[in-house]
């Protein structure tokens, strides 16, 4: 049997695992593949029933700090109608041992399948104690220095503390300081340094932005916008450093937008992939679509993303189904 027949392929929440044939009595265990901070192993045994089992490789960090998982498991038949059996979703279901998820099917399967995990979130416990917390929340809190003077830059924004420049958004409007917007975008600083109208009439117009988008992309200025807001408002967001060109902020969205690509945002996400010129996400959704087959489980969202997309974009997403039909 192939290397290959063992291997997993991953996106950083999703993992997935085709097997070609098993025999009428096979026990098999996948290569180790990484999410998050484990390394984890897919096993499957068939005798009277297929047990599929899911369980993070023995290590330290595993028996000392066992991941707290919520998932969804498939098992999808590749061929005919790909048909597929989903386990009802786990929520925080502890992983120490390979004994601690264990799927029966009972429904016989023959020809190829795919076994399909989606991450939906790994906790750990701190190491001080209490409530687990998503390692996924932990990189963008840890990023924060500085603590005293990006508080007393908040302070300023929320309190108006001497203003001098009006942001007008859609449904509202917000004071600001020219120094600290300055700073932070060539393109406010362009603004201020020119004789343009929004040096003369103190205002920007941002009308594309709500006033609670505005809110936060002014709080990432700032330094201190919170983690949900930052999730919340993350494509206005991307918007906005994109048209203002504050590349680390476009980079965060980036990022974070690579952490839970799924069936209900990938077409939106390829969409401002394509548009901002963001290779990863773009990258990352096509896998999703193509390489893992969740173009079949959303055709009709799919249909509808054709009679409007951009044309390259689609010729794109077709030569990228040709290429992997190719080497399947």
């Amino acid at each position: 049997m192939s290397e290959s027949a063992y291997k997993v392929e991953t996106t950083s929440r999703l993992a997935q695992w085709r097997i070609e044939n098993l025999a009428s009595c096979t026990y098999r265990k996948s290569d180790p593949f990484k999410i998050g901070k484990w390394n984890w192993h897919l096993t499957v045994e068939k005798s009277k029933m297929l047990f599929v089992k899911l369980h993070p490789e023995i290590s330290n960090l595993t028996r000392d700090n066992p991941p707290i998982a919520s998932f969804i498991i498939r098992v999808v038949c590749s061929v005919g109608d790909r048909k597929s059996l989903t386990h009802p979703e786990i929520t925080d279901r502890k992983l120490k041992s390979n004994d601690d998820f264990v799927w029966a099917i009972e429904v016989p399967l023959t020809g190829k399948f795919i076994i399909d995990v989606e991450f939906l979130d790994l906790k750990i416990v701190p190491p001080e104690g209490g409530e687990p917390c998503s390692i996924w929340a932990e990189g963008f809190s840890g990023k924060r220095s500085n603590a005293t003077a990006l508080a007393s830059l908040g302070r300023m924004l929320r309190e108006n503390i001497h203003t001098d420049i009006i942001i007008n958004a859609s449904d509202g409007s917000i004071g600001a300081h020219r120094a600290v917007l300055a700073a932070r975008s060539p393109v406010f600083r362009s603004m201020f340094s020119h004789d343009l109208k929004e040096k003369e009439l103190s205002t920007i117009n941002i009308s594309d932005m709500s006033i609670e988008a505005c809110q936060s992309f002014l709080s990432y200025i700032y330094g201190n916008i919170e983690h949900e807001d930052f999730l919340t408002h993350r494509l206005a967001l991307l918007r906005a450093a994109d048209k203002y060109d504050i590349s680390d902020l476009k980079e965060a969205c980036h990022d974070s937008l690579l952490e839970d690509i799924d069936a209900k945002n990938v077409l939106e996400r390829l969409q401002n992939a394509s548009l901002f010129a963001l290779p990863k996400l773009k990258s990352s959704c096509m896998r999703y679509l193509v390489k893992f087959g969740k173009i079949y489980d959303i055709r009709d969202e799919f249909n509808a993303f054709l009679l409007c997309a951009d044309r390259e974009l689609i010729a794109e997403v077709f030569h990228e189904v040709l290429i992997t039909w190719k080497g399947f």
